[in-house]
């Protein structure tokens, strides 16, 4: 287990999580009065039940310890103290070397605990490109894992929301897999929806699956990838305009307290650096949905099949690489605007605003030298 100073960063999170952090130290903390916090667990083991996950991108000396090599993995951070994460804490990635014997020692499992229920738990949080509590209770809750909701913080308004925008999205989709006249359709095509984006691939799905003639496997697969993309189109909508916001916070953000040239130096580089990842990102982003909209659109217009069947079996491709970059993007935002509430005084100190920035220019791959 490496000691891990990197958590310091996490300070400001306090008790949110984002689209890159699962802050399960916080949610133990805010829901010690929660029966179903205990009862419905995300983890057998109270020491992984009360860490911190988050996707990372690896640095060159940690792509190593995977084999195949990779680029983002799953950190897991166990705090030496929850109420206090500017102590530090102890990090390992799912799915490294010697990561089993790590976690059952890390856990302290013993004989009691199921090491392997928290283990296919964290390969399923491992698979998901992003933290984004709408997918990942879905993605788990399709393999019969159901956590307490305490662990999603998605409003049940933001959840009706998702709904209402996804089934306009896909209702002139399955209401051409349908035969019957209208009324009974409306109510068939309510049904298939439904069912689309509550991760039930069953039965009301085989018209769709005719339809587009994708095997059972296939299609799993490329209708968990287009929820996955219809979440994030949506995802995008909403948080935009507040990352225009928090972007020319961060541009003009200054720290209180004495701030010398190398840390002034560095600042001023991370700016620009973080103001770039993001219109980089956004631009990828928006090619992504530029992809999937031509694809709908051949169907649902042209009643040609052809093009959709192809994006969904390439989906899953692409439903990672947008997940990462949505997911840079949108923790930053809920990160500064957490960190930097209307209702808080706007101070932090020259040393937190460092870690901050690093944070978010990791999180694009981006590492900005802060000399010595």
């Amino acid at each position: 287990m490496a000691i891990d100073r990197a958590v310091r960063s996490l300070v400001g999170l306090s008790g949110a999580s984002s689209s890159r952090v699962l802050n399960l130290a916080a949610i133990a903390l805010a829901q010690a009065g929660n029966p179903g916090h205990r009862a419905a667990p995300l983890f057998e083991s109270p020491v992984i039940n009360s860490a911190i996950i988050l996707k990372h991108r690896l640095r060159s000396d940690e792509m190593d310890l995977f084999v195949p090599r990779r680029a983002i993995a799953t950190k897991l951070i166990i705090p030496f103290e929850k109420t206090d994460l500017r102590t530090g804490g102890r990090s390992l990635f799912v799915g490294q070397r010697f990561y089993e014997i790590m976690l059952r020692e890390v856990g302290n499992y013993g004989e009691r605990l199921d090491i392997k229920r928290d283990l296919e738990v964290l390969r399923l949080i491992d698979s998901v490109p992003s933290l984004d509590p709408f997918l990942l209770r879905e993605h788990l809750h399709g393999h019969d894992f159901a956590p307490d909701a305490c662990y999603f913080s998605i409003s049940n308004a933001d959840q009706q929301r998702m709904f209402d925008y996804a089934a306009q999205e896909v209702r002139q989709l399955t209401a051409l897999a349908l035969s019957q006249k209208s009324a009974s359709r409306d109510a068939s095509t309510d049904k298939i929806v439904a069912a689309l984006l509550s991760n039930e691939v069953t039965e009301r799905l085989e018209p769709l699956r005719m339809t587009l003639q994708l095997d059972p496997a296939e299609f799993v697969e490329g209708i968990f990838s287009w929820r996955g993309f219809l979440y994030y189109k949506w995802s995008l909508e909403q948080f935009w305009p507040n990352t225009i916001k928090v972007l020319r916070e961060i541009k003009t953000m200054r720290p209180t307290g004495k701030v010398d040239g190398e840390q002034a130096a560095y600042l001023t580089a991370a700016r620009r650096s973080i103001i770039v990842g993001v219109k980089t990102h956004s631009d990828d982003v928006r090619r992504l949905i530029a992809v999937y909209d031509d694809a709908y659109s051949q169907l649902v217009d042209r009643h040609d099949p052809k093009t959709f069947r192809e994006f969904l079996l390439k989906a899953p491709s692409l439903f990672l690489e947008m997940g990462e970059k949505i997911g840079a993007m949108s923790h930053i935002t809920s990160f500064w605007l957490f960190r930097f509430s209307d209702s808080s005084p706007r101070l932090v100190d020259p040393e937190e605003l460092i870690m901050i920035f690093q944070d978010f220019t990791q999180s694009f791959g981006v590492e900005v030298k802060l000399a010595a």
